[in-house]
């Protein structure tokens, strides 16, 4: 099946990867290297693991510039400076990959600070990152957004509310900037994986991890990023690694009510309680 939006081309490009210190960012990272994009930025948090992720790919030989920085994406001053000098030292930007996500484990009850959060870095981070790269983007009319924003978006998930409600939201953006750009040579891939073997299904007594864990297929970052990034250069507007993701969305969409009912008996039988 393809896109309805402009295919995109990942050689020759210059990519921006959001926590790409570790997990699905990292995979991104080396496929984006692997594919021959001209220059990869690797932001994360831990500006530590950045550089490692960049020094393996260095290493690795390859024509992609590949560099590092410390960046919290919660932060819209830094991302925005950011993007203001990867577009001056570089010339353009052609690629945000917005992936830095966090999850919570927690429910309705969660301090405010917990939502904000989770809300400033699940949500926010891709609406700064857009509002600075667009500009450039819009101009030479040409660019993409690959938003990590997870099947927890279209669907949903137990055990943590600040994370489904913000992936929900997430999605939304993505739709709206495709909606919204789509005509004028911008590109948009919501990545909406189900599980995905990285630190955020490392805490085995989350009732959030059983819950992924047990709704289907766990895979490794890279084959969800070769998903990603497959989906991205074919305009695709989402990525879904696990196919059968789109089966369960029409399932939830043709009887919400019964949808629910089956995920509470699936939440009852984890011995929880959905929050």
């Amino acid at each position: 099946m393809s896109g309805e939006q402009r295919a995109f081309r990942s050689a020759g490009a210059v990519a921006l990867v959001t926590g790409g210190g570790s997990g699905i960012g990292a995979a991104i990272a080396t496929e984006l290297v692997a594919r021959g994009a001209t220059a990869v930025v690797i932001a994360d948090l831990d500006g530590a693991a950045a550089e490692a992720v960049a020094g393996r790919l260095r290493g690795e030989g390859g024509s992609s510039v590949v560099t590092s920085v410390q960046l919290d994406v919660a932060d819209a001053t830094s991302l925005r400076s950011l993007v203001g000098r990867l577009e001056t030292e570089h010339g353009r930007l052609d690629l945000v990959c917005s992936n830095a996500g966090i999850g919570t484990g927690a429910g309705v009850d969660a301090p405010v600070a917990v939502w904000q959060r989770a809300w400033d870095i699940n949500l926010m981070a891709h609406v700064h990152a857009a509002d600075a790269a667009l500009p450039g983007m819009l101009a030479r009319g040409s660019g993409a957004f690959l938003h990590t924003c997870s099947a927890a978006g279209l669907l949903t998930i137990a055990g943590d509310a600040p994370y489904a409600v913000t992936k929900h939201a997430a999605v939304a953006f993505a739709e709206w900037l495709a909606l919204t750009y789509g005509d004028q040579g911008i590109t948009v891939t919501a990545l909406c994986p189900l599980g995905v073997e990285t630190g955020m299904l490392a805490v085995d007594d989350m009732l959030a991890t059983r819950f992924v864990r047990g709704t289907g297929r766990v895979l490794a970052p890279d084959v969800v990023a070769t998903s990603a990034l497959e989906a991205l250069e074919a305009g695709e507007m989402l990525a879904l690694p696990q196919p059968e993701v789109a089966a369960m969305e029409q399932a939830r969409a043709a009887d919400r009510g019964m949808w629910l009912a089956r995920l509470r008996r699936a939440v009852a039988a984890l011995g929880g309680q959905a929050s």
